[in-house]
């Protein structure tokens, strides 16, 4: 489809899997490893991730509409949405646009409301406002273990293999003609109107919905896991995962997988 990359192994019901900024469809290659022999796992690159070209519009409303476009693409009419981080704030616009289209939903740590984007994720923000976070970038994409403690060191828990985050994560959107500057455009796109301008169709969103929150995220605090189950009526149970950072569904998926398993069956 129109420059959209994804993952799509196994048979069965669809779950169809949301990353966030940053990172790409490989965030989920744990989860999906478990899943694979009982459901069809879609793993969407957004627009500029992975595989996927950059578009013109990065904004949160317009990464929402390529996670339609795929599901036009592939035919996908009911999924299981799960999603992390951006992903998340990503997923809530589909949900409330397109809430026929889900079976279920599932968010992990993610962009919620007014914290979006985070506080401790402003200064990035910063830097690519003053056009600084692509040169900076660029110039260490080849000391790996200092960018991946630099970009992912505070959403896990360790980091065991930062050339491979590099490469599957940062270096595919850095190695694209107009990556570094898309980048720092998605990033100033990244707007809490877009949300809180939501908040009365999550009010009414019966769609049934399961949050699963680590506990350890400097991002993401686990009152806005609470926010979701306020605000939210099809959310029936909050899951805190005790010590849980960002990316605790890549590194910790075997503790996320049993909760989607229960919600689902």
């Amino acid at each position: 489809m129109d420059g959209i990359s994804y993952v799509d192994v196994g048979e069965g019901p669809v779950a169809l899997f949301v990353h966030g900024v940053g990172t790409s469809s490989y965030l989920w290659r744990n989860v999906i490893a478990e899943l694979r022999d009982e459901r069809r796992c879609v793993a969407i690159d957004l627009p500029l991730h992975g595989g996927s070209a950059p578009r013109e519009d990065l904004s949160i409303p317009a990464l929402a509409e390529a996670v339609a476009e795929l599901c036009d693409e592939l035919g996908l009419d009911q999924v299981d949405l799960v999603a992390n981080d951006t992903g998340g704030a990503v997923a809530q616009v589909f949900a409330v646009r397109h809430p026929g289209r889900l079976r279920s939903l599932t968010l992990t740590n993610c962009d919620v409301h007014t914290n979006t984007p985070p506080e401790a994720f402003q200064p990035t923000v910063d830097l690519a406002a003053r056009g600084e976070l692509a040169p900076l970038t660029a110039a260490v994409l080849d000391q790996p273990e200092l960018l991946a403690q630099t970009a992912f060191g505070d959403g896990y828990e360790r980091i065991d293999d930062a050339a491979d985050l590099v490469d599957h994560f940062l270096r595919p959107i850095f190695d694209k003609p107009d990556g570094p500057r898309a980048f720092e455009r998605l990033l100033t796109s990244i707007d809490a109107k877009d949300m809180v301008a939501i908040e009365p169709l999550l009010t009414v969103l019966a769609v049934p919905t399961l949050v699963v929150w680590g506990t350890g995220d400097v991002f993401f605090d686990v009152s806005w896991a609470h926010w979701l189950r306020d605000t939210i009526p099809g959310v029936k149970e909050v899951v805190e995962i005790e010590g849980g950072r960002l990316f605790f569904p890549d590194e910790r998926a075997g503790e996320l997988v049993p909760h989607l398993r229960r919600f689902w069956g």
